[in-house]
């Protein structure tokens, strides 16, 4: 069998079946393990063309493995070469490498010549190349009498090098006595034959050290030439004495100093011819002289250089094309110009080549009985002559083998066996050269083995490929089968790419490409496994990259770089300047995620780049930094670029056309590139559409065109700052037609109804239809029918309807665009279905279990597919709640619909009511729409906890009794089983009291409770429970009264007969109004009513407010805090009329009434005027704010002494006010003038049995 891979990938994408490598018979480039039988193979050999160095021993490497271990043997100028003989060589245990000791006796020369290795073992030889050995040289310069030169200003000059000639060619260079280069420029420069060219010379070239040096690198000498002396001197400067001592033979040359056209001083004439070899660098030279100094181009008259091969050395004069190719042969022309005139010069270039592979004979593994064969290609230039060698010996005079057959480059093996391995040569030759390779033929039997080390752990990042390999080797070859996970599961789930040497590829791994993959290798000798372990990162990105600053010389700049990487990464952040290193100055500071530059001058302008590595990835950000001059120097003005100008088209071709233009001015920000764009003024007129984009170097472009389209075209510059306008519109060219190389896409195929088949695609546009005459071949056929295909072609339509198909069936359908030339490309096939029609079938064995009082499971059978007749879009459960009587008179039952995407078959039903029967259906769903209901099915929810009772309300509370009314539960969620009441005291610190806890009889709605404290807040705590438990609670507080007067409750409607109402008017954006001088105990009616176009509506409500505290007022008389303290204030009255007294009798007068009367402090007014009692504190202070800490009543009314929250804490009693949206303005104020009163409003406890008062 033959091993060996071909050069193309495999693509396996998802199926039921696992992805399996079955690879060719061929490997190319195989690794057989050493530890199998094997022909030798050359693994080191020393270069073709060896220069050794004279003082150093001569090693001529020659290494080479196999199994069993080679030997070797030499050849010498193409005899036998016995190394037992010479004693001065030796070979290197265990290998082929020759060691020739000519350090301690001997001359390199004597061992100039070729050399050849041959490793050979009991499978075979392989041979070396030729190796041809010779010792560098460095020869001194020949002596020579050099005379000084003096010339005229203006003239040119050559001073002539001519090295000796060495081994290898030496480097030439001019440098002076102190070993300092000479300076270089267009008018002064070195050829490159070494010697040195002025155009013209200048009064400061004159020196007496013009050397030439020669550098021998392998020998590490350097040989300088005798120094020459040149002098210039101006015409001006001779007199007449000096005119007559010096002839004009002793001028350097008889050229005139005045201004001259250029003249070429080498290549000399018209024309010349240059031949280079393939791969080599090409370098071609045009000196020239002249006054002033002329400037050089260069051109290719045949073509245009390569753009990213060419490159000017020696100030344009030499122009080298890298990697040369016969392409690269032709005329080259350089111009030499100046002010006065121009001289050109045609260099004819062709390329050669020595021999070079197109297909190298690679070694060969088969099994026994297996063919296989050899291949080696060549070309050059001339073409190379093809030579077989079988173990060094020319194939022509070997032993014979049956098994292979030459055929001119091709070696045919035909059934080999055992005896059939060897090495075989392929020698390639031309006049410039040879190739030699070997390649065995090895014949073996063996098992598979992976080569792969187990366990290798890959790690990768998220979004990019991951190579897993396995290296494998068995004969006959082997087939490669991975699977992912422990359990061993195939891998066919996503598109893999499985490579010739085993490697699995996942083209865009995710992270659920983490895991443990296994390789298995078999072939019918037995089975080899492998795991290897892939992990997969996060990438590291620049979340806040630097950006673009421009800054004043001697400012800061800082430059941000903030990056996010895997956190089990470690990444390293560098900072470079213009892709090197940073300035290592102290200005320049880097920390976590800055860059800070401070006093910054004109040398930091340039681009300062972040890179960010992990040993994963890396990834890099740049800015560019401009220092500009401080304030108050004007900066320029900087702009975007101003538009092209002259569109010029070119080169007109079929598919192609050169655009040219000239740019507008930059507005001192280089340009950094040109976008093109094109209309098409015959399909899309006016609309412009993006062409290409080229450096702001360039003013052409070769534009690829579409057919039948016609271009106009437009250019637009852009700098830093910005995109210029738009140039003009170029000259229109309109291209010829052709038939379209696309076809529409979006394809698809849907029936609208049962019987039809609806075929829509995306039409092309103008641009994309290549010709006239657009139209679309539509064709179609059952997928799983034998039916030939059905087509009809259409006009440019987007849409074809196929009457009369079976319903909902699957089709292959295919659009293929044409116009007048011709077809599209075979368009790809696409599937559809035809109409869907509603499901035939209602789901079967429906069953429900109920999760708990509001959950409930539902499980059915599925729908058979065929009876569906459409795409299954899901499951639809109808449920409902059953009703009693009495509502399903007043409404419709309310049937609540869940959907199941796909093909599930059981869901949950949520939300629903505890101790109720309900009723399902379910119903398979199509795109068209539902199938029947199954029949329906009932079931219960338990019982659960109540929600908590309607209402709570506490009436009638008495000195030791309160008593309490409720309703029911609105959800009672079951049958309720008794009430629980807790209540507790809460004392005058809010601090609450033991907790009782009482039940309550279901069937209740009223509870008196008794023995309470007089005068005491309690707060109650009211749920209701059934058998699930007990529900939410209501909560409510009140307080017991004192009434030793005996004062009634309230009785609505108690008093006068006839009710006085009063009128308030409200205004009609306000929601509520305060009712003022209401009295305590007291029965009210209120009606609110709003009058507008449609006449009067008013709505009634009855509120009760608040039991007053009148036993608490008497009894402050009796206390006895309160005596003292009236006394006290008596016997002060007392004393200070005494006082009064004494002193009116001794004559002077006190007006004490007066100013008692000016000055009545109502809290010191011990009697009332009417009767002399002591008097209730006064309305003045009913007015000030009132102590917190009292509690809200159970009716839920407000009485001053004691809410905690009422409004006259926070302003003047009932007077605070709100604003229309409710909130509260009062402010803290002061005492405030008694108000009138209002009503039956009194400073003495008014009685609970007046009069009803109503307000409107």
């Amino acid at each position: 069998m033959q091993l060996k891979i071909m050069p193309k990938k495999k693509y396996l994408s998802a199926g039921r079946v696992p992805l399996v490598l079955f690879l060719c018979q061929m490997i190319s480039a195989l690794e057989v393990p050493l530890d199998l039988v094997q022909p030798p193979t050359i693994t080191q050999q020393s270069p073709k063309d060896y220069i050794i160095d004279p003082r150093e021993n001569i090693v001529i490497q020659c290494e080479a493995k196999g199994k069993p271990p080679p030997s070797f043997s030499w050849t010498r100028n193409g005899t036998h070469f016995d190394i037992d003989k010479d004693p001065l060589v030796t070979m290197r245990p265990g290998s082929g490498t020759l060691v020739i000791n000519i350090m301690s006796e001997g001359k390199a020369e004597t061992y100039e010549g070729v050399y050849q290795c041959t490793a050979r073992n009991e499978r075979g030889a392989a041979i070396s190349n030729n190796i041809v050995i010779r010792p560098s040289r460095s020869p001194l310069w020949t002596k020579e009498k050099l005379e000084p030169i003096t010339l005229r200003n203006g003239q040119s000059l050559v001073l002539p090098c001519r090295p000796p000639i060495g081994l290898p060619p030496a480097i030439i260079f001019w440098m002076d006595n102190s070993f300092q280069r000479l300076p270089q420029s267009e008018r002064v420069s070195q050829g490159l034959n070494g010697d040195l060219y002025f155009s013209n010379v200048l009064p400061e070239d004159t020196r007496e050290d013009y050397i030439c040096y020669a550098r021998f690198n392998h020998t590490q000498t350097i040989q300088q030439k005798q120094p020459i002396s040149v002098k210039v001197i101006s015409v001006d400067e001779l007199n007449d004495t000096i005119a007559a001592n010096l002839s004009d033979t002793e001028f350097y040359g008889a050229k005139s100093s005045k201004e001259r056209p250029p003249t070429l001083l080498t290549p000399e004439g018209n024309a010349s011819h240059k031949e280079e070899l393939r791969g080599n660098v090409l370098s071609l030279e045009c000196i020239a002289e002249g006054l002033p100094t002329p400037i050089i181009y260069w051109i290719k008259e045949d073509g245009t250089l390569p753009i990213n091969r060419t490159l000017y050395r020696n100030f344009k004069k030499t122009l080298q094309i890298t990697h040369v190719s016969e392409a690269d042969s032709g005329n080259y022309q350089c111009i030499a110009k100046n002010a006065l005139g121009a001289v050109h010069h045609t260099i004819s270039v062709t390329v050669k080549a020595a021999p070079y592979w197109i297909t190298a004979p690679q070694n060969l593994v088969l099994s026994p009985g297996e063919d296989g064969t050899l291949i080696c290609r060549a070309n050059g230039n001339p073409k190379p002559t093809i030579g077989w060698l079988t173990n060094g010996v020319p194939i022509e005079i070997a032993p014979d083998d049956p098994s292979r057959k030459i055929d001119g480059d091709t070696i045919i093996f035909t059934h080999v066996q055992e005896r059939s391995s060897a090495v075989y040569q392929c020698n390639a030759s031309n006049e410039y050269g040879y190739l030699l390779a070997n390649a065995f033929v090895n014949v073996l039997a063996e098992p598979p083995r992976i080569l792969t080390s187990a366990n290798t752990l890959y790690q990768v990042i998220a979004n990019r490929p991951a190579l897993l390999d396995c290296a494998f080797f068995g004969s006959p070859l082997p087939t490669i089968e991975w699977f992912k996970g422990a359990k061993g599961r195939a891998l066919h789930e996503d598109i893999y790419v499985l490579h010739e040497n085993g490697t699995l590829e996942i083209p865009v791994a995710q992270k659920d490409s983490t895991g443990t993959y296994t390789c298995v290798a078999r072939n019918k000798l037995g089975v080899a496994k492998n795991e290897v372990h892939l992990e997969i990162k996060d990438p590291t990105r620049i979340i806040k990259q630097p950006e673009y600053a421009v800054v004043q010389r001697g400012s800061k700049v800082s430059f941000e770089c903030k990056v996010k990487h895997d956190h089990t990464l470690i990444p390293t952040v560098m900072w470079l300047k213009d892709n090197g290193e940073l300035p290592s100055e102290k200005r320049f500071t880097v920390d976590k995620d800055h860059l800070v530059i401070t006093d910054v001058s004109d040398d930091d302008g340039g681009t300062y780049t972040c890179m960010a590595n992990t040993s994963l990835d890396d990834v890099s950000a740049s800015a560019v930094l401009r220092v500009v001059a401080p304030t108050p120097t004007p900066a320029p003005i900087y702009d975007v670029p101003n538009p092209p100008f002259d569109l010029e088209l070119t080169n007109q071709l079929d598919k192609s056309v050169q655009l040219t233009w000239t740019p507008g001015d930059d507005n001192n920000s280089p340009i950094t590139k040109f976008i093109i764009e094109y209309e098409d003024g015959m399909h899309e007129a006016g609309l412009w559409h993006h062409q290409a984009e080229v450096s702001g170097t360039q003013t052409t472009a070769q534009l690829k065109l579409s057919p039948y389209v016609n271009y106009s075209f437009r250019v637009m510059a852009e700098n830093n700052i910005g995109r210029s306008s738009p140039s003009e519109a170029s000259e229109q060219y309109l291209t010829k037609a052709a038939e379209p190389d696309q076809n529409p896409t979006a394809v698809e195929g849907l029936g609208t109804e049962p019987d039809n088949l609806v075929i829509t695609w995306k039409p092309l546009n103008g641009f994309e239809s290549n010709g006239p005459g657009l139209q679309y071949k539509v064709s179609w056929r059952q997928k799983d029918g034998d039916d030939e295909w059905t087509s009809v072609v259409v006009a440019n339509v987007s849409k074809y309807i196929v009457s009369g198909t079976p319903t909902f069936v699957p089709y292959l359908i295919k659009v293929q665009a044409l116009n007048d030339v011709g077809f599209a490309p075979e368009p790809a096939t696409v599937m559809g279905h035809s109409g869907e029609d509603l499901p035939m079938v209602a789901p079967g064995n429906v069953r429900v279990s109920v999760v708990n009082s509001t959950l409930a499971e539902v499980h059915w059978d599925p729908v058979p597919l065929k009876s569906i007749r459409g795409h299954l879009q899901g499951y639809r459960v109808y449920y409902w709640k059953a009703q009693s009587s009495s509502k399903r008179d007043r409404r419709h039952i309310e049937k609540k619909i869940l959907t199941f995407q796909g093909s599930k078959t059981h869901g949950m039903l949520p939300g629903l009511e505890p101790y109720s029967h309900y009723t399902l259906n379910v119903r398979v769903v199509n795109g068209k729409g539902e199938g029947p209901a199954s029949s329906d099915r009932g079931f219960h929810t338990p019982e659960g906890v109540p929600s908590a009772p309607s209402s709570l309300k506490i009436v009638n509370p008495t000195l030791d009794s309160l008593t309490l009314e409720w309703d029911p539960p609105s959800h009672p969620n079951g049958i309720l089983t008794e009430y629980t009441l807790k209540y507790q005291p809460i004392n005058s610190t809010h601090e609450l009291g033991p907790l009782v806890d009482i039940k309550i009889p279901a069937n209740k709605t009223r509870w008196t409770l008794k023995n309470l404290n007089f005068s005491t807040r309690y707060k109650f705590y009211f749920s209701a429970q059934t058998s699930a438990g007990s529900g939410s609670q209501i909560t409510e507080e009140a307080i017991t009264t004192v009434d030793e007067a005996g004062i009634p409750p309230p009785d609505v409607g108690a008093g006068k007969g006839k009710e006085e109402w009063r009128k308030e008017i409200v205004n009609g954006s306000r929601s509520f109004f305060g009712l003022k001088g209401l009295m305590p105990g007291t029965a009210y009616k209120v009606r609110v009513g709003a009058e507008g176009h449609s006449g009067f509506v008013s709505s009634e409500d009855v509120f009760e407010t608040g039991p007053a505290m009148a036993s608490r007022q008497v009894d402050i008389a009796t206390q006895g805090w309160f005596i003292g303290l009236m006394c006290a204030v008596a016997l002060l009255i007392l004393i200070l009329l005494i006082v009064c007294f004494i002193r009116r009798n001794k004559g002077g007068k006190y007006p004490v009434k007066e100013k008692e009367d000016a000055h009545a402090d109502p809290e010191i007014q011990p009697m009332k005027e009417d009767d002399g009692t002591f008097g209730e504190y006064s309305d003045a202070e009913d007015h000030k704010p009132l102590k917190k800490g009292s509690r809200t009543p159970s009716d839920r009314t407000v009485k001053k002494e004691d809410s905690d929250d009422s409004l006259v804490d926070y302003g003047e009693g009932v007077n605070g006010q709100f604003n229309e949206d409710g909130s509260f303005i009062g402010q803290y104020s002061g005492k405030k003038e008694k108000e009138p009163a209002e009503g039956n409003e009194s400073s003495e406890a008014p009685s609970p049995v007046n009069a009803m008062n109503s307000f409107v």
